[in-house]
């Protein structure tokens, strides 16, 4: 019944799910990653039933950002035979609180909330809930009017996408809105989002749970995280996206795989990181805080981690008959700008991710891209 995580774990209210399995995530007790990986980007739960009333039972996790505006609460998604018919939010849940000029955060425990949909039509139906993409929920209860069964599996080809938490999704975009979702739903695809904030970083521990996870259809959009955290440097990066491949080709030696690069972000263009947050009058927004003159001693950039991709997967390909290279400034590029400002200089708004999900549909699925079905 559930969909898009990786693995589950027990928890003393009911079960967790998680986006990378506990081996990966012993090898880095980072409390960032722990977070992002357990917030259920893509995860669905998907059940066939005649029931007009359905009840989750939920304890979620809220980010608050401190001496940042409040988020909203995150959204759960209602999906009937493929349509999005309904959205609401949980009430209560435990809520941590970030400072993120020191990393430093505090939980405060809250109590066990209920998500409801009512007033589905009569009759057979598949039922999807997308759970919010930006908040850790452990799922405690599922109550139907109706009995519930397993839904038909639809032999779609599964999709396996890895990114930065532009992959992860924007919270105004909601769970289903996400440009992975959008491209997935484009494509006919099921999806299983490997998209962590922060923390696309060619992790070795990633690139093994990838390998591990079964799949028809591969893509790793690298790049954006590398720079703002400046955390490597030009020698570095090349061994480590060849690397990061290799694990990769060990589980899935001929599957379609796609590297996409950076979608234009002005501020890291030709400035390297580390990226510092500034809150301008309630409004959150990044700076670049490096120098472009270190470039030449081999810090690294959205152009030069550009040019560096399309020349590792040009020369893979020679031996790779199945790998591609995407720009991501085809998802996003300078004439989106002006109609589709990134809002706190880094992140696209929903309008934005639509644009990203719908291109990279066009470019991967349709006719003559590298995910286009047989035939097509």
């Amino acid at each position: 019944m559930l969909r898009g995580a990786l693995e589950l774990e027990r928890t003393a209210h009911g079960l967790l799910p998680h986006r990378l399995p506990a081996r990966a995530r012993r090898q880095c007790p980072d409390p960032y990653l722990a977070m992002v990986e357990s917030q259920p980007a893509g995860v669905r739960l998907v059940f066939r039933t005649r029931a007009t009333a359905v009840e989750l039972d939920v304890l979620p996790t809220k980010v608050v950002y401190r001496g940042a505006p409040t988020t909203p609460d995150g959204l759960y998604e209602l999906v009937v035979d493929g349509l999005v018919t309904a959205r609401t939010v949980a009430a209560g849940g435990n809520v941590r609180t970030i400072d993120m000029t020191t990393g430093a955060a505090v939980t405060e425990p809250g109590p066990v909330a209920t998500v409801r949909f009512a007033g589905l039509a009569e009759g057979e139906k598949d039922i999807e809930i997308w759970l919010p993409q930006a908040e850790v929920t452990e799922l405690v209860a599922l109550r139907t009017d109706a009995p519930v069964t397993a839904a038909a599996d639809r032999d779609r080809r599964v999709w396996l996408h890895h990114g930065s938490s532009i992959s992860h999704g924007s919270r105004d975009s909601g769970p289903t809105g996400t440009w992975p979702a959008v491209a997935a739903r484009a494509g006919g695809v099921e999806l299983i989002n490997l998209g962590f904030g922060g923390n696309a970083l060619l992790d070795p521990f990633t690139a093994r749970a990838m390998r591990d996870v079964p799949a028809d259809l591969i893509s790793v959009k690298i790049g954006i995280n590398l720079v703002n955290t400046d955390l490597m440097r030009l020698r570095a990066f090349g061994p480590a996206v060849h690397g990061f491949l290799d694990t990769l080709r060990e589980g899935h030696p001929s599957a379609p795989l796609l590297v996409v690069s950076p979608i234009l972000c002005p501020i890291q263009e030709d400035t390297p990181g580390p990226l510092a947050p500034e809150f301008d009058g309630g409004t959150l927004r990044f700076r670049a805080t490096g120098d472009p003159a270190e470039r030449a001693a081999g810090k690294l950039t959205l152009a030069v981690i550009r040019e560096e991709l399309a020349r590792i997967t040009a020369s893979r390909a020679t031996e790779d008959p199945h790998l591609y290279y995407l720009d991501g400034r085809e998802l996003y590029g300078e004439p989106d700008l002006a109609g589709s400002p990134l809002p706190d200089g880094l992140h696209p708004n929903a309008a934005g991710h639509r644009r990203i999900g719908e291109r990279f549909a066009e470019r991967a699925f349709g006719a003559g891209g590298p995910f286009a079905a047989k035939g097509a």
